[in-house]
């Protein structure tokens, strides 16, 4: 194994550089991850413009922060913590927590001062935290990426492979925000507005749990991702920009509403809220919204008490999610390989971030980053 390992590392908004870093020293209690794939999601595209002005995240940062690989050296009390050996393929969650705090005594390892840049000067998470600090690889952009002890792993069993792997995070964010949070079950109606890849797998998460009908809409440049949406279960899909989406929602819904809203959308505006409220059942549904809204003026307060909705925030993931939706790939039950519409080499980040911020003529939905394809071209999958 070389001394040296090759990274893509942020040094300014919306640029990166190629450089070497030693590799780092492995103790009894950390590990040293070989990376195979390393997703982009749109709130790297949000990060690598503006990066956060903290003391966790200045200097040169390794991006990446939806990371899968092996295992290649180890610790004895790491791979005893883990129940893990070399060779052992895993899922690497962001967050890097005290586990010792009251939320993750509870399982709530992602409110977890410890792991939270925008409080703690001393923040771990990676593909945020700063190369300055001690292990030096925070990020998946890079050949190898450093584990310690605290590091949240999942063993990714045989039948899935790497690539499929790089989809447990938007998954698990599905999982987490249309079942876990928000609550769909069995015989519910829901609409789900944005069919990128976090709308797409709360489809998936609503018609495993027996939601009765899946309603998703976007705009008419997401005609493929429409045909994408038909193929993994969605009974509806609206193109707001050539159809009434709420005259369509109540004509599917028989004038009923829905039961949840579950908002998607990236700086789209207040428009989906506002058309989430009003197309929701008479009385307790509920919405969940991300929070891409710094403000929100003349917030309609009371149509949503006299409806008695429920508002929800999307904000995380938890164990029990990324374990489910890696029971969930290994099950192949739906077509999710083709959620992973792009691939590149680490040494093409700052392009394949564009291609993700739609910059570009083509339209990815999840991006895979390869280390093995640097000096090979990318681009969409074949």
């Amino acid at each position: 194994m070389s001394e040296k390992v090759l990274a893509a590392v942020r040094v300014a908004p919306g640029t990166t550089e190629m450089r070497e870093f030693d590799r780092p020293n492995i103790d009894d209690e950390s590990a040293l991850l070989r990376i195979e794939v390393a997703g982009i999601c749109g709130t790297d595209v949000k990060l690598y413009s503006k990066p956060p002005r903290t003391p966790a995240t200045q200097g040169p940062v390794i991006m990446g922060h939806e990371n899968v690989g092996v295992i290649v050296e180890a610790g004895e009390k790491f791979k005893k913590r883990q129940g893990l050996e070399e060779g052992d393929r895993v899922f690497v969650e962001h967050y890097v927590a005290c586990f010792s705090c009251e939320w993750c005594r509870i399982g709530e390892y992602r409110h977890c001062e410890a792991t939270d840049w925008r409080t703690n000067a001393d923040a771990r998470r990676f593909g945020y935290t700063s190369a300055h600090f001690p292990g030096t690889l925070w990020g998946g952009f890079s050949e190898y990426m450093y584990l310690p002890w605290n590091a949240v792993l999942h063993k990714i069993p045989e039948t899935v492979t790497a690539e499929e792997a790089g989809l447990v995070m938007p998954l698990s964010n599905g999982i987490e925000w249309a079942l876990l949070t928000a609550g769909v079950g069995y015989n519910d109606t829901v609409l789900i507005q944005g069919p990128g890849q976090q709308g797409l797998a709360q489809l998936v998460a609503a018609k495993t749990a027996g939601a009765a009908q899946v309603i998703v809409s976007g705009t008419t440049r997401d005609k493929a991702r429409f045909e994408l949406a038909k193929e993994l279960g969605a009974d509806e899909v609206i193109d707001v920009l050539t159809e009434d989406p709420r005259e369509k929602i109540m004509d599917l819904t028989n004038g009923r509403g829905l039961d949840f809203v579950l908002d998607c959308t990236s700086r789209a505006g207040t428009a989906p809220v506002l058309l989430g409220v009003d197309v929701l059942k008479r009385r307790e549904g509920t919405l969940l919204i991300q929070g891409e809204l710094a403000a929100f003026p003349d917030f309609p307060v009371k149509q949503v008490t006299e409806k008695a909705i429920t508002i929800k925030s999307a904000r995380g993931h938890s164990f029990n999610a990324c374990e489910l939706a890696v029971a969930q790939l290994a099950s192949h039950r739906y077509p999710l390989e083709k959620l992973a519409t792009h691939r590149y080499g680490i040494d093409q980040v700052d392009h394949a971030i564009r291609v993700l911020a739609g910059e570009t003529d083509e339209d990815a939905i999840h991006v895979s980053m390869m280390p093995e394809m640097i000096g090979q071209p990318g681009g969409a999958v074949r």
